[in-house]
């Protein structure tokens, strides 16, 4: 029998998540048996810590429930046949060292992934956030080359990718970052222009000298007052996805910001949101081409790796402060 460490939620967050709002326990797993319905024992190597887990902690969990969340786990014993001792598989099991599983919703990593590349990178650049960063470009922004993209956020793990994918695709990209160190990063990888967003005297003035021309493609991640300055310098026709609205995830009151409507009418702008699990039936073909990206140095990536499960609500306030570059994760 295997004991397993889960971190629950044992008080919805209220503003700023505390560790206090965690709790770490014990679980005993049942052993596998012949016949049953738990075929899989695995156990998490490393686990993601995102954005989204903020918002849909409120809508999906109760006080008690082990933190959603998604793992590269290997697998430790099997009663599947498809599924081997020793392979690695992505999971959303949530905040967990062990647990058992059917095997449906496992994803193996791809039979070609190098052995030289981090397998935590399945939980970023060649996971959600980069498919994320795939599908928004093409499917929402409907980039073309020669444009001009605009991403906020953009030394994030989904930011950082979309940033270099535009630029795969022939465009002009802007990215803005909430420090010095994280623009420069943003340079390091390909950013045609790039700004600390923290320490501009005017928002409206550094967009406007970043492209004065203004911008095709706005990929939002924030939300907030950027997005109300923004949309302003959005070209005729413009296309807009809004992926993420982490300036105001942890507010207490909602904020009340401008209209949208005027700006969108006079340009006949295209704004729509979109949730990367629309295009699940499509995910071997942008896990296969980030993949071929990353591989081929056309898309380099950064992690912040915290060290220890038991670092898990550190590292997840941690990434909802800015604190890491790239993707955020727990190394078990």
């Amino acid at each position: 029998m295997v004991t397993a460490k889960v971190w629950v939620l044992k008080k919805h967050f209220e503003g700023f998540p505390k560790t206090s709002d965690f709790e770490l326990k014990k679980i005993e797993l049942p052993n596998l048996k012949d016949g049953g319905k738990w075929k899989l024992l695995l156990e998490s190597v490393f686990l993601s810590v995102d954005p989204y887990m903020r918002p849909y902690s409120r809508r999906d969990m109760k006080e008690g429930d082990i933190m959603i969340g998604t793992q590269v786990a290997r697998i430790v014993e099997s009663k599947n046949p498809a599924f081997t001792v020793g392979a690695f598989v992505v999971a959303g099991s949530g905040w967990r060292t062990h647990f058992i599983s059917d095997g449906k919703g496992l994803q193996l990593l791809p039979s070609s992934w190098p052995e030289s590349l981090p397998k935590s990178l399945a939980l970023g650049t060649v996971g959600m956030p980069g498919l994320t960063a795939y599908f928004g470009l093409l499917e929402i922004c409907k980039m073309k080359p020669g444009e001009t993209v605009l991403v906020n956020a953009a030394a994030g793990a989904v930011g950082s990718v979309v940033g270099q994918l535009a630029k795969i695709g022939g465009c002009k990209v802007v990215g803005c970052a909430g420090s010095d160190d994280k623009v420069a990063y943003l340079k390091e990888i390909g950013f045609d222009e790039a700004f600390n967003y923290k320490t501009v005297t005017s928002l409206d003035e550094a967009l406007r000298k970043a492209s004065p021309d203004g911008y095709d493609c706005f990929f939002d991640n924030v939300g907030g007052e950027f997005a109300s300055i923004a949309i302003n310098q959005m070209k005729k026709y413009g296309r807009i996805a809004i992926c993420g609205a982490i300036s105001q995830y942890n507010d207490s009151v909602p904020q009340k910001g401008p209209y949208v409507q005027f700006p969108m009418l006079l340009k006949e702008l295209q704004m729509e949101a979109f949730i990367v699990s629309r295009w699940n039936n499509r995910r071997e073909e942008g896990v296969k081409a980030l993949l071929k990206w990353v591989v081929e140095g056309k898309v380099k990536c950064r992690e912040k790796v915290t060290e220890g499960f038991e670092n898990m609500p550190m590292a997840f306030i941690g990434m909802l402060k800015g604190e890491n570059t790239g993707k955020a994760v727990v190394k078990v």
